[in-house]
């Protein structure tokens, strides 16, 4: 499989996908050159500087992930991603410890004026009194966003012996009380702070989160840190705060336009720290993003579930050990659900029992589906199934039961045709997976290779004729069960077949007396 790496990685992630994957290395592509190229291609690494449009997406015919190397996906179009089945996978722990980082050091840099003092330095001038600062021990800092890099940030203001407040809805009071930080509403934060610190992803609902209505709340000596993302502060609003004295000074790391504009005025005002979108630009930063995308690009590309899915549910790595040998079992089940039915299915059941009833069950949902709907719309991953699902016009209804009696562990789809309910149930034994119950008849059918299933009626005889049928047609039966209701009574036969049996086949058993109905699967 191949990958494309189009922006600088380190060289640790690129030993890690050279060592199982081709990889092409070609960075600073236009739109429209890595438009002609990324269909060549399985993965897409990239980091901020490649932009993964919409056109780019569509024209990757083979792309299964796009990777960033790194925090934000903002210059990734997740929502087609996520309409082509494609997953986008972030690195949101490697960098967290150097974006928090940052964000203290700008912090510092703006209480005493270190860059301004440096730059008059350079300049031979001695102006003492004109850089006064001011001390953080003690000081409130609010931090708006408790993800990973805010909490980081919160943990080091404590230790400067700072007064922590927080505004994030999404965060429990359990969590809160751990970090020692007071929680409270956005408005009550800026009103109460002395330095502000923004740790939200940029999306439409925070986009100009802090404009000109936040920055009349704020005290006059308040001072703004954004390591963010650009845009989540209103830069006019920001600098007609600076300019009306609403506010002591700002520092900046990000920017609505990168690089801006040579005229913007943040740059070079003198209430104003710098810095060219350094959060994550630290050796061990950048070597740890390349690491955890790289490997989770191999680990996608080899059928393993990612680590940080971006457009689909995280599930824990203990989970996925435990689920990992189910995968294959929930797709081959809803591959053979698939051809049992003999009619449009509008909704479908599917259940755990057992163990499994205590997990995360979205993978072999979305696998399951995947079995369903795998030749009309191939395409199908755990980012997307659930699209499908609704695009299809089917409806998915999900159980969980603690009884799978008498295995550990049980999947089941069923779906009604008209007055029948179809049933499919399979288990995992010594390592494989088996078909255990089709309809209300229980027998053991390895899932691999040609099923043949004769619906019947018991009777002296009838295994021999069918069997005479695909000896004719020198057909091989590999394994042959039976399951049944009562002797002589309503029966079903599954014969697992070398090659499959064609449709003149099928019909010349079908033909057969007592026998009213032949499925074929190809599993």
């Amino acid at each position: 499989m191949k990958v494309l790496v189009s922006d600088s990685l380190a060289q640790d992630g690129l030993d890690i996908l050279k060592a199982s994957l081709d990889v092409d290395v070609n960075t600073g592509l236009s739109e429209d050159e890595l438009v002609g190229i990324i269909g060549e291609y399985d993965a897409l690494v990239v980091r901020s500087a490649t932009k993964v449009t919409a056109r780019v997406i569509e024209a990757g015919n083979r792309l299964q992930v796009v990777g960033r190397a790194g925090v934000g996906v903002d210059n990734i179009d997740v929502d087609a991603a996520t309409k082509r089945g494609i997953l986008v996978v972030n690195a949101p722990d490697g960098n967290s410890i150097a974006a928090a980082e940052h964000a203290i050091a700008l912090m510092f840099a703006l209480a005493r004026n270190v860059p301004q003092a440096s730059a008059s330095l350079s300049e031979g001038k001695w102006e003492r009194k004109q850089f006064m600062g001011v001390e953080v021990t003690g000081k409130t800092l609010g931090v708006i966003g408790m993800g990973r890099i805010g909490r980081h940030v919160a943990r080091r203001a404590r230790g400067l012996e700072m007064c922590v407040i927080a505004y994030d809805p999404y965060v429990t009071g359990d969590l809160a009380e751990q970090l020692g930080v007071e929680m409270c509403e956005l408005d009550e934060l800026l009103a109460q702070a002395d330095f502000i610190t923004v740790h939200v992803p940029k999306a439409p609902s925070t986009v100009g989160m802090i404009g000109e209505r936040e920055f009349s709340l704020v005290k006059p000596s308040a001072r703004l840190i954004n390591c963010a993302r650009g845009g989540i502060v209103d830069e006019g609003a920001l600098i007609k705060a600076l300019e009306a004295g609403q506010l002591a000074g700002a520092a900046l790391d990000v920017f609505s336009a990168e690089p801006p504009p040579p005229d913007s005025p943040l740059l070079g005002h003198p209430k104003v720290v710098a810095t060219p979108h350094l959060g994550a630009s630290t050796q061990e930063a950048q070597v740890a993003v390349a690491y955890d995308v790289a490997r989770q690009v191999v680990d996608i590309l080899a059928g393993r579930p990612a680590t940080f899915p971006v457009n689909a549910p995280i599930i824990p790595p203990e989970t996925q050990a435990q689920l990992l040998p189910f995968c294959e079992l929930a797709e081959k089940l809803g591959q053979a659900a698939r051809q049992l039915a003999e009619m449009h299915i509008d909704q479908v059941r599917f259940s755990y029992a057992g163990q499994l009833a205590d997990m995360d069950t979205d993978l072999l949902r979305a696998l399951l589906i995947k079995g369903l709907f795998g030749i009309t719309e191939p395409r199908i991953t755990l980012v997307n199934a659930s699209m499908v699902a609704r695009e299809h016009g089917l409806r998915v209804v999900e159980e969980k039961t603690e009884d799978a009696t008498p295995f550990a562990n049980l999947i089941t789809i069923s779906f009604q045709e008209g007055d029948e309910e179809r049933v499919l149930s399979g288990t995992i034994m010594r390592g494989e997976p088996f078909i255990v119950c089709i309809d209300q008849y229980w027998m053991d059918i390895v899932m691999q290779g040609y099923q043949l299933l004769a619906f019947h009626r018991d009777r002296p005889g009838l295994i021999g004729e069918v069997g005479q049928v695909t000896g004719r047609h020198d057909i091989n039966i590999a394994f042959m069960g039976v399951g049944r209701l009562e002797p002589r009574g309503e029966a079903l036969m599954a014969l697992t077949l070398d090659e499959p049996a064609s449709a003149e086949v099928q019909a010349e058993i079908e033909a057969l007396k007592d026998i009213y109905r032949v499925r074929m699967l190809e599993l």
